[in-house]
């Protein structure tokens, strides 16, 4: 390793590879600082979570993701139905509320978040409360089979 003193403004001798550590913990937690700007959830989904409470043997994970410049990404994945609808909705957990995002089907039972898909102002202040939940819509439940909370 490689050492040289430098004389600080106030006369302490130090050595320039302390100042070098220094530098390499600033950028890390500068990005860091970067890296906690979105968040991911992770989102179990059941007919038990439904309003009202739905008798099905479809069940679906998800991963979301918000960003603060509350831009929106994200998969759900489903198993045991045939969704022909999935939204992100707004509404408290027990309370049924508007769609905010219509998300599109993909392949194996998978539905996406568009891109460039984002949340106004007041819809990302309701997914700061936990107040954002993902639905799940088939012809035998068209109100929703499966249902999971997106916590912030």
């Amino acid at each position: 390793m490689v050492r040289w003193p430098v004389r600080t403004d106030s006369g302490v001798v130090v050595f320039m590879h302390a100042y070098l550590k220094r530098a390499a913990a600033l950028l890390v937690l500068a990005a860091g600082i970067g890296l906690a700007s979105a968040h991911t959830s992770q989102i179990v989904l059941s007919g038990a979570q439904e309003v009202p409470a739905v008798q099905t043997s479809g069940r679906g994970h998800a991963t979301i993701t918000v960003t603060r410049q509350r831009r929106v990404s994200g998969d759900v994945v489903v198993h045991g139905i045939r969704p022909f609808m999935v939204h992100i909705h707004q509404g408290a957990r027990g309370t049924n509320g508007p769609i905010v995002i219509w998300l599109k089907r993909g392949a194996d039972h998978t539905w996406y978040v568009p891109a460039g898909s984002r949340l106004t102002p007041a819809q990302y202040r309701e997914y700061l409360a936990g107040d954002l939940y993902l639905n799940v819509h088939t012809h035998k439940h068209p109100a929703g089979a499966i249902r999971g909370q997106i916590e912030p």
